[in-house]
Protein backbone atom coordinates (compact mmCIF):
# COMPACT_ATOMS: atom_id res chain seq x y z
CA UNK A 1 0.00 0.00 0.00
CA UNK A 2 1.47 3.35 -1.05
CA UNK A 3 2.15 5.90 1.68
CA UNK A 4 -0.18 8.89 1.43
CA UNK A 5 0.50 12.02 3.42
CA UNK A 6 -3.09 13.17 3.72
CA UNK A 7 -4.05 15.66 6.43
CA UNK A 8 -4.96 14.71 9.96
CA UNK A 9 -7.62 17.10 11.24
CA UNK A 10 -6.04 17.46 14.68
CA UNK A 11 -2.77 18.60 13.07
CA UNK A 12 -4.34 21.50 11.21
CA UNK A 13 -4.07 25.05 12.61
CA UNK A 14 -7.81 25.57 12.13
CA UNK A 15 -8.66 22.61 14.38
CA UNK A 16 -10.14 23.89 17.70
CA UNK A 17 -7.71 23.55 20.59
CA UNK A 18 -10.28 21.60 22.59
CA UNK A 19 -10.49 18.92 19.91
CA UNK A 20 -6.72 18.77 19.50
CA UNK A 21 -6.22 18.32 23.24
CA UNK A 22 -8.95 15.67 23.37
CA UNK A 23 -7.29 13.72 20.54
CA UNK A 24 -3.88 13.69 22.24
CA UNK A 25 -5.44 12.88 25.63
CA UNK A 26 -7.25 9.91 24.12
CA UNK A 27 -4.11 8.65 22.39
CA UNK A 28 -2.15 8.89 25.63
CA UNK A 29 -4.95 7.13 27.53
CA UNK A 30 -4.97 4.21 25.09
CA UNK A 31 -1.17 4.01 25.13
CA UNK A 32 -1.04 3.94 28.93
CA UNK A 33 -3.93 1.50 29.27
CA UNK A 34 -2.52 -0.95 26.74
CA UNK A 35 1.11 -0.71 27.88
CA UNK A 36 2.01 -1.43 24.28
CA UNK A 37 5.28 0.52 24.39
CA UNK A 38 6.61 -1.43 27.37
CA UNK A 39 8.12 -3.83 24.84
CA UNK A 40 10.59 -1.16 23.66
CA UNK A 41 12.16 -0.68 27.10
CA UNK A 42 15.14 -3.02 26.39
CA UNK A 43 15.81 -1.16 23.12
CA UNK A 44 15.85 2.17 24.92
CA UNK A 45 18.11 0.87 27.68
CA UNK A 46 20.59 -0.48 25.14
CA UNK A 47 20.61 2.76 23.14
CA UNK A 48 20.99 4.92 26.25
CA UNK A 49 23.84 2.70 27.45
CA UNK A 50 25.58 3.13 24.11
CA UNK A 51 25.28 6.92 24.20
CA UNK A 52 25.86 7.28 27.93
CA UNK A 53 22.81 9.51 28.22
CA UNK A 54 20.38 9.71 31.10
CA UNK A 55 18.30 12.57 29.74
CA UNK A 56 15.54 11.90 27.20
CA UNK A 57 14.01 14.60 25.02
CA UNK A 58 10.63 13.36 23.84
CA UNK A 59 9.47 15.07 20.65
CA UNK A 60 5.85 15.26 19.55
CA UNK A 61 4.75 14.32 23.07
CA UNK A 62 1.08 15.21 22.52
CA UNK A 63 -0.68 14.51 25.82
CA UNK A 64 2.47 13.04 27.40
CA UNK A 65 2.97 9.83 25.47
CA UNK A 66 3.73 6.57 27.30
CA UNK A 67 6.15 8.07 29.79
CA UNK A 68 4.10 7.98 32.99
CA UNK A 69 4.34 4.18 32.85
CA UNK A 70 7.47 3.73 30.76
CA UNK A 71 9.78 5.90 32.87
CA UNK A 72 9.13 3.89 36.09
CA UNK A 73 9.57 0.68 34.10
CA UNK A 74 13.00 1.82 32.90
CA UNK A 75 13.92 2.68 36.49
CA UNK A 76 12.81 -0.75 37.65
CA UNK A 77 15.05 -2.26 34.95
CA UNK A 78 18.02 -0.25 36.21
CA UNK A 79 17.89 2.78 33.90
CA UNK A 80 16.92 5.95 35.77
CA UNK A 81 16.27 8.74 33.28
CA UNK A 82 14.78 12.21 33.33
CA UNK A 83 12.33 12.81 30.50
CA UNK A 84 11.60 16.21 28.98
CA UNK A 85 8.31 16.40 27.08
CA UNK A 86 8.01 18.72 24.09
CA UNK A 87 5.72 19.33 21.15
CA UNK A 88 5.13 21.65 18.22
CA UNK A 89 1.83 22.56 19.96
CA UNK A 90 2.62 21.90 23.63
CA UNK A 91 -0.28 20.97 25.90
CA UNK A 92 1.00 22.50 29.11
CA UNK A 93 -1.94 21.21 31.19
CA UNK A 94 -1.18 17.60 30.21
CA UNK A 95 2.57 18.17 30.62
CA UNK A 96 2.13 19.62 34.11
CA UNK A 97 0.01 16.61 35.08
CA UNK A 98 2.79 14.25 33.95
CA UNK A 99 5.36 16.29 35.84
CA UNK A 100 3.29 16.23 39.03
CA UNK A 101 2.39 12.54 38.92
CA UNK A 102 6.00 11.53 38.17
CA UNK A 103 7.31 13.69 41.03
CA UNK A 104 9.33 15.67 38.51
CA UNK A 105 11.05 12.68 36.94
CA UNK A 106 9.19 13.96 33.86
CA UNK A 107 9.66 17.63 33.05
CA UNK A 108 8.59 19.64 30.03
CA UNK A 109 9.44 22.47 27.66
CA UNK A 110 6.56 24.92 27.43
CA UNK A 111 7.60 26.53 24.14
CA UNK A 112 6.99 25.10 20.67
CA UNK A 113 9.67 22.65 19.51
CA UNK A 114 10.19 21.72 15.87
CA UNK A 115 11.44 18.13 15.61
CA UNK A 116 13.32 19.03 12.42
CA UNK A 117 15.26 21.85 14.10
CA UNK A 118 15.57 21.26 17.82
CA UNK A 119 17.09 24.19 19.76
CA UNK A 120 20.63 23.55 20.95
CA UNK A 121 19.49 24.32 24.50
CA UNK A 122 17.42 21.11 24.53
CA UNK A 123 19.91 18.24 24.82
CA UNK A 124 19.09 14.60 25.34
CA UNK A 125 18.48 11.30 23.61
CA UNK A 126 15.51 11.96 21.31
CA UNK A 127 12.39 9.82 21.19
CA UNK A 128 9.18 9.95 19.18
CA UNK A 129 6.19 7.74 20.03
CA UNK A 130 3.39 7.52 17.44
CA UNK A 131 4.52 10.92 16.16
CA UNK A 132 6.99 10.31 13.32
CA UNK A 133 4.21 9.71 10.78
CA UNK A 134 3.02 13.29 11.30
CA UNK A 135 6.15 14.44 9.44
CA UNK A 136 6.21 14.46 5.67
CA UNK A 137 9.09 12.84 3.81
CA UNK A 138 11.31 15.93 3.90
CA UNK A 139 10.55 16.65 7.53
CA UNK A 140 11.16 13.04 8.57
CA UNK A 141 14.56 13.07 6.91
CA UNK A 142 15.33 16.45 8.49
CA UNK A 143 14.39 15.20 11.98
CA UNK A 144 16.88 12.33 11.69
CA UNK A 145 19.55 14.58 10.17
CA UNK A 146 19.10 17.13 12.97
CA UNK A 147 19.72 14.48 15.61
CA UNK A 148 22.86 13.42 13.75
CA UNK A 149 24.03 17.03 13.44
CA UNK A 150 23.71 17.49 17.20
CA UNK A 151 25.28 14.12 18.00
CA UNK A 152 22.17 12.95 19.85
CA UNK A 153 20.77 9.43 19.72
CA UNK A 154 17.25 9.06 18.39
CA UNK A 155 14.55 6.40 18.62
CA UNK A 156 11.28 6.39 16.68
CA UNK A 157 8.43 4.04 17.60
CA UNK A 158 5.14 3.46 15.80
CA UNK A 159 2.30 1.11 16.75
CA UNK A 160 1.54 -1.22 13.86
CA UNK A 161 4.18 0.19 11.59
CA UNK A 162 2.57 -1.04 8.41
CA UNK A 163 0.05 0.16 5.86
CA UNK A 164 -2.46 -2.63 5.30
CA UNK A 165 -6.16 -3.41 5.06
CA UNK A 166 -5.88 -5.27 8.37
CA UNK A 167 -4.61 -2.14 10.11
CA UNK A 168 -7.40 -0.07 8.58
CA UNK A 169 -9.96 -2.57 9.85
CA UNK A 170 -8.40 -2.43 13.32
CA UNK A 171 -9.19 1.29 13.69
CA UNK A 172 -12.83 1.10 12.62
CA UNK A 173 -14.14 0.57 16.21
CA UNK A 174 -12.43 3.80 17.35
CA UNK A 175 -15.68 5.84 17.71
CA UNK A 176 -17.13 3.26 20.11
CA UNK A 177 -13.90 3.17 22.09
CA UNK A 178 -13.95 6.96 22.36
CA UNK A 179 -17.52 7.05 23.66
CA UNK A 180 -16.67 4.46 26.31
CA UNK A 181 -13.29 5.92 27.29
CA UNK A 182 -13.86 9.67 27.61
CA UNK A 183 -15.31 9.61 31.19
CA UNK A 184 -12.09 7.97 32.40
CA UNK A 185 -9.58 10.18 30.59
CA UNK A 186 -7.49 12.61 32.63
CA UNK A 187 -6.93 15.48 32.89
CA UNK A 188 -10.66 16.10 33.00
CA UNK A 189 -11.77 18.73 30.49
CA UNK A 190 -15.31 20.00 29.98
CA UNK A 191 -14.39 20.65 26.35
CA UNK A 192 -13.77 16.93 25.81
CA UNK A 193 -17.25 16.09 27.09
CA UNK A 194 -18.69 18.79 24.85
CA UNK A 195 -16.97 17.51 21.69
CA UNK A 196 -17.83 13.87 22.52
CA UNK A 197 -21.42 13.81 23.70
CA UNK A 198 -23.08 17.19 23.14
CA UNK A 199 -21.52 17.84 19.75
CA UNK A 200 -20.18 14.37 18.81
CA UNK A 201 -17.28 15.52 16.69
CA UNK A 202 -14.41 13.85 18.57
CA UNK A 203 -15.34 10.23 17.67
CA UNK A 204 -15.48 11.18 13.98
CA UNK A 205 -12.23 13.16 14.07
CA UNK A 206 -10.40 10.32 15.82
CA UNK A 207 -11.71 7.77 13.33
CA UNK A 208 -10.66 9.85 10.32
CA UNK A 209 -7.28 10.72 11.84
CA UNK A 210 -6.68 7.06 12.74
CA UNK A 211 -7.34 5.99 9.16
CA UNK A 212 -5.00 8.66 7.82
CA UNK A 213 -2.36 7.67 10.40
CA UNK A 214 -2.35 4.15 8.97
CA UNK A 215 -1.86 5.56 5.48
CA UNK A 216 0.83 7.97 6.67
CA UNK A 217 2.93 5.56 8.72
CA UNK A 218 6.49 4.83 7.54
CA UNK A 219 7.20 1.11 7.18
CA UNK A 220 10.61 -0.54 7.61
CA UNK A 221 11.56 -0.03 3.96
CA UNK A 222 10.68 3.67 4.18
CA UNK A 223 12.79 4.06 7.31
CA UNK A 224 15.81 2.46 5.65
CA UNK A 225 15.51 4.95 2.83
CA UNK A 226 15.33 7.87 5.25
CA UNK A 227 18.62 6.89 6.88
CA UNK A 228 20.52 6.68 3.58
CA UNK A 229 23.60 8.91 3.75
CA UNK A 230 23.52 9.30 7.52
CA UNK A 231 26.48 6.96 7.74
CA UNK A 232 28.06 8.37 10.89
CA UNK A 233 25.27 6.64 12.83
CA UNK A 234 24.44 3.02 13.34
CA UNK A 235 20.76 2.44 12.55
CA UNK A 236 18.62 -0.44 13.78
CA UNK A 237 15.20 -1.08 12.27
CA UNK A 238 12.81 -3.82 13.29
CA UNK A 239 9.64 -4.82 15.06
CA UNK A 240 8.91 -5.89 18.61
CA UNK A 241 5.66 -7.31 19.90
CA UNK A 242 3.75 -5.12 22.31
CA UNK A 243 2.92 -6.48 25.75
CA UNK A 244 0.55 -7.32 27.33
CA UNK A 245 -1.35 -6.74 24.08
CA UNK A 246 0.41 -8.67 21.26
CA UNK A 247 0.49 -5.77 18.81
CA UNK A 248 3.56 -4.96 16.68
CA UNK A 249 5.66 -1.87 17.32
CA UNK A 250 7.99 -0.73 14.56
CA UNK A 251 11.21 0.94 15.69
CA UNK A 252 14.09 2.94 14.26
CA UNK A 253 17.00 3.52 16.63
CA UNK A 254 20.08 5.54 15.71
CA UNK A 255 23.22 6.10 17.76
CA UNK A 256 26.61 7.52 16.77
CA UNK A 257 28.76 4.75 15.28
CA UNK A 258 31.55 5.58 17.71
CA UNK A 259 29.17 4.82 20.59
CA UNK A 260 28.54 1.36 19.16
CA UNK A 261 32.25 0.70 18.83
CA UNK A 262 32.86 1.86 22.39
CA UNK A 263 30.07 -0.39 23.62
CA UNK A 264 31.65 -3.39 21.91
Amino acid sequence: MIRRHWIEISDEPWCPQGIRNAVTDYCRFVTELSGIYHAVAPLLIDALDRTGGRLVLDLGSGGGGPWLRLQPLLRKMGMDVTVCLSDHNPDVVAFERACRLSRHAIVYHAESVDATHVPSGLPGFRTMFSAFHHLDLGQARAALADAVAHGEGIAVFEMGGQRSVLMLLAVLPVPVRVLLSVPFIRPFRWSTLLWTYLVPVLPIVLLLDSIVSVLRVYNAEDLRGLTTGLDSYRWSIGTVCGKPIPFPVLYLVGVPARSHVAAE
